[in-house]
């Protein structure tokens, strides 16, 4: 009997594989070239996806461009895709206006809602938030913040400064460069001379590499009083990253993340080792490669679910589905378009890897208003604390 033909899919796909965050971009795409093989290999899909690749190249216009073709001519309902929050903004009003589905899986800085959009990245409760309480409670509370000058610096700014400010500390500057732009000198010896205890970090791409080694060099050649040098805080950095930067101006710094691969559960085990089986032994999945595995996974089981690509019933049939994920359970909040993901914060350490601090103890329902946000009782027990005194965090329980 000949074996029925399966129906092809087409999704687009919108990553910038070149230009200032290519890294990333790869990564992206990385996660969900597994997720469509393992869709694709398996019998329980009556459908096999078909990704249509489209690289803007980190430019905003051609963003536009890509999206439009994928839309207009390529026909696709479903478009997975965009790392900076600038480059969502750019295509969301033509996702808007033709009634398509955006699967975006960068975490982001919130204050959006959209119909058309799937949020599987971190919302800001579920990575900013657990950072600046963190910070507040275990380092201190005045902070030197680097970054890029756009959207996801600019909002991530104000809620961290909102937080330090209800905890009576304080933000000592704010130094922005062009997103792209890797001129950061003058902001590493601007860092030498105030010497501030902690930093918090937004740049992208080769910038922030280039911060990170050279604020290593300024250390290694005793310019920072501080031993060792100030803690650099991020809710972006990752394992890929890690490599780029080299092996000692990457260790030591803290990140707030819902993945890292050190995650100990058979399910990201073996999510690891598919990863390696596929991209080489020496490779870790970062964040945006699981983020966008479960973007395409997801997605796969939703229409499987609806049994059509519909818009509507493809977004209705996410909300009844709930994914046992490397991260941990993961599912969609039918209130905001965004999921419930489970807030980690780890330490980078030596082989290019994590070492995970403090996970919370169940998946956080998203907030991208921060809606629910009390600075008092966030704050609370940072009042009338020296800095640098040890505390539990809120919310988080140590993992041994």
């Amino acid at each position: 009997m000949a074996k029925r033909r399966r129906e092809t899919v087409h999704i687009g796909v919108l990553y910038s594989l070149t230009g200032p965050y290519g890294l990333v971009g790869r990564e992206m795409l990385n996660g969900l070239t597994l997720a469509v093989e393992q869709v694709n290999a398996s019998p329980e899909f009556d459908f096999q996806i078909a990704p249509l690749v489209f690289d803007p190249g980190g430019e905003l216009e051609t963003y536009e461009e890509h999206c439009e073709l994928l839309i207009r001519d390529k026909a696709v309902r479903h478009i997975v895709g965009c790392y900076t929050s600038a480059s969502r903004k750019q295509v969301l009003p033509l996702i808007e206006r033709y009634d398509r589905l955006l699967w975006h899986s960068a975490r982001y800085e919130g204050f959006e809602n959209s119909d058309n959009v799937i949020y599987v990245g971190a919302a800001p409760n579920q990575h900013i938030v657990p950072l600046a309480r963190y910070m507040i409670e275990t380092l201190g509370t005045s902070v030197y913040c680097v970054g890029a000058n756009y959207l996801w610096t600019w909002e991530t700014n104000r809620v961290l400064q909102e937080i330090v400010s209800a905890a009576g500390g304080s933000i000592i500057a704010k130094r922005l460069v062009a997103l792209g732009d890797t001129q950061i000198d003058h902001i590493v010896r601007e860092i030498v001379e105030r010497q501030p205890p902690i930093i918090f970090n937004t740049l992208v791409g080769e910038a922030s590499y280039r911060f990170h080694r050279e604020l290593y060099r300024a250390q290694s050649q005793g310019a920072l009083r501080a031993a060792p040098r100030p803690p650099i805080l991020s809710c972006s950095l990752c394992e890929p990253e890690l490599r780029l930067i080299g092996p000692r101006a990457s260790v030591g710094h803290i990140t707030s993340s819902v993945y890292f691969s050190s995650i100990d559960t058979p399910e990201n085990r073996a999510f690891v080792r598919r990863y390696r089986e596929m991209f080489g032994s020496s490779n870790l999945p970062s964040v945006d490669a699981e983020a966008s595995y479960l973007c395409a996974i997801l997605l796969a089981r939703a229409i499987r679910r609806a049994g059509t690509t519909d818009v509507q019933a493809v977004r209705t049939a996410a909300y009844r589905d709930e994914l046992s994920a490397p991260q941990g359970p993961v599912k969609v909040d039918p209130d905001n378009n965004h999921c419930y993901l489970t807030p980690r914060l780890a330490r980078s350490r030596g082989g290019f890897s994590f070492e995970i601090l403090d996970t919370a103890a169940a998946p956080v329902k998203p907030d991208p208003y921060l809606t629910w946000l009390d600075l008092d009782a966030l704050t609370r027990r940072a009042r009338g604390r020296p800095a640098g005194e040890a505390r539990a965090t809120n919310g988080l329980r140590v993992v041994k």
